[in-house]
């Protein structure tokens, strides 16, 4: 008995120094926490992160390759997603595992090789380091590939072959993605952007991720419940903008929908019109616990989008791309923006198609120098590219551009000016040249770029806020070019990416599909129940 005090005060020294560094031995066993943070007392959760992403037309000729998506690996990651940074709240809340997320700009069709070679390269990594308790799949939703029909819903299928049913997949989309019942099936929480022109894509990404943490820090997995419902409707973007009504209404209704106790998130996707699949229409979709708010709410989102059809119009103000000049050069309000919306690259297109470009430099107002300003942008010529190198700044070129893939509408384009600007090192153009001709500075690429940015002007030495006429490759224009304008319109032009969806040879969408068959009867919109992964 004489020795019970002595064990009675080891214990109580034991006991004091496991409550002063319980902290510190948390931290050591959660290295992805910080200290101040509060202590754990569970392993965080394993998440994976893949992607790829691309919107792609099938009724362009062109072809993306590999080199395109830019992929990604392991840390560089966590360069697209600030929210992620090393320092968030959000990236202290699990062990993120990184694979490979590649990104394009639009085009046409990827190549199968190019494919198939970003989705092995996903699995080994995947494999590497599982298991996982959540995965972020990070993906546009438009994707098409040379011969394979739902690419996306392919890519979902195989990632769960490697991580297995248990693990929760929370899926970020593009509005102007699709969702195929595949997709449906395979992945658990699902949602989209909410904005055209795509403003919350990052607040987007970051809500999948939350909602992903979320349900597995709560316990409760995935979603009891997740209803789908196609929607026979086919438009493009620029008719859908959340700029303008009815997209204005429509997806303001999106956020209250999916704040309701018993929802986690609701969606609507708009869908892509310029590719030629089955999958390709519009979609509702809403994942919760409660069955019978879930169902009754994709519903009412659905019949709004439904009824609300024939009010769907472009933007801005449309015209040939003679009404669209005319306009432009009539008007006092500068600068005037023409979108050349048929070969847009940002929506799919080719993005050299010269057939505008041609019509402008044939019109006799821009013939010299003392014409009214008007900058276009822009079109693939290499060929040009090296000859004005070749020149320098000052010199004189003459060379052909553009037309290289899709010569459908115009021959490539001679142009004949002075080199005014030469820049290197564009992650997507890789090398610019200015070329004026007459009163029209054309901007000539290495390789095709979408210009979106005041800075994608300044860094050539032009000043898009004092030229007469900015004719850009682009369909509703990006934010910082809609705050730039004076005035703006819309030319209907020939392309890949055509707005006039008449025009376009579809054979394989589903139909009757609003507004090809005016005439179509009431669709049905009931809720579709999608079955859990647990049970594929």
């Amino acid at each position: 008995m004489k020795h019970e005090p002595m064990k009675l005060l080891v214990l109580v020294t034991i006991s004091f120094h496991l409550i002063l560094f319980s902290p510190f031995l948390s931290l050591a066993a959660h290295p992805d926490v910080q200290p101040g943070d509060p202590p754990q007392t569970k392993a965080l959760p394993r998440i994976a992160i893949a992607g790829i992403a691309i919107e792609s037309s099938t009724f362009s000729p062109a072809l993306t390759h590999e080199e395109a998506f830019h992929a990604r690996q392991g840390e560089e990651v966590f360069s697209y997603y600030p929210f992620l940074s090393q320092d968030s709240l959000s990236r202290r809340r699990a062990h993120w595992l990184p694979t490979l997320v590649g990104r394009s700009i639009p085009g046409g069709a990827v190549t199968r090789e190019a494919y198939e070679s970003l989705v092995r390269q996903t699995l080994d990594l995947l494999k590497k380091n599982a298991p996982y308790d959540g995965l972020f799949l990070d993906i546009h939703g438009a994707m098409s590939v040379v011969g394979l029909d739902d690419p996306e819903g392919d890519l979902i299928l195989r990632i769960r072959e490697v991580v297995g049913k248990q693990t929760i997949i929370s899926t970020s989309m593009d509005l102007h993605g699709n969702v195929s019942w595949r997709l449906a099936e395979n992945t658990d929480l699902i949602t989209c952007y909410r904005m055209a022109p795509h403003e919350d894509a990052l607040q987007s990404k970051k809500r999948a991720v939350e909602n992903l943490l979320s349900r597995i820090e709560s316990g409760k997995g995935k979603p009891a419940y997740k209803a789908w419902i196609p929607v026979p409707i086919l438009l493009p973007g620029e008719k859908t903008s959340t700029r303008v009504e009815p997209g204005k209404s429509l997806y303001a209704a999106v956020a209250p929908a999916a704040a309701q106790e018993g929802i986690i998130d609701a969606a609507i996707w708009i869908g892509y019109a310029w590719a030629d699949e089955p999958r390709n229409h519009a979609v509702v979709m809403v994942t919760g616990d409660d069955q019978a708010k879930v169902t009754r709410t994709a519903e009412q989102l659905a019949k709004r989008f439904w009824d609300v059809r024939h009010q769907f119009e472009f933007v801005a103000p449309t015209g040939s791309i003679h009404e669209s000049l005319d306009k432009a050069l009539a008007s006092d309000k500068h600068p005037f923006f023409i979108s050349d919306s048929g070969d847009n690259p940002t929506a799919g297109g080719a993005g050299d198609v010269t057939w505008t470009l041609q019509e402008i430099l044939a019109r006799p107002e821009f013939k010299t120098d003392k014409g009214p300003s008007l900058i276009y942008a822009s079109i693939p010529g290499p060929a040009l590219v090296e000859k004005a190198i070749a020149a320098g700044v000052g010199g004189k070129v003459d060379a052909l551009a553009g037309a290289a893939v899709d010569a459908r509408y115009a021959p490539p384009i001679r142009l004949t000016g002075t080199v005014e600007a030469i820049e290197h090192g564009d992650r997507d153009a890789e090398t610019e040249v200015v070329v004026k001709v007459g009163s029209v500075q054309v901007i000539v690429t290495k390789k095709r770029k979408p210009y979106h940015y005041e800075r994608d002007f300044t860094r050539l030495g032009l000043n898009p806020r004092q030229t007469d006429i900015v004719v850009v490759k682009i369909g509703y224009l990006v934010p910082e070019l809609y705050d730039m304008r004076a005035d703006w319109i819309l030319a209907l032009t020939p392309g890949g990416v055509d707005q006039d969806l008449e025009r376009l040879d579809y054979r394989r969408i589903k139909r009757p599909m609003f507004p090809l068959d005016k005439d179509m009867k009431e669709p049905d919109l009931k809720a579709q129940l999608v079955p859990s992964s647990d049970n594929l």
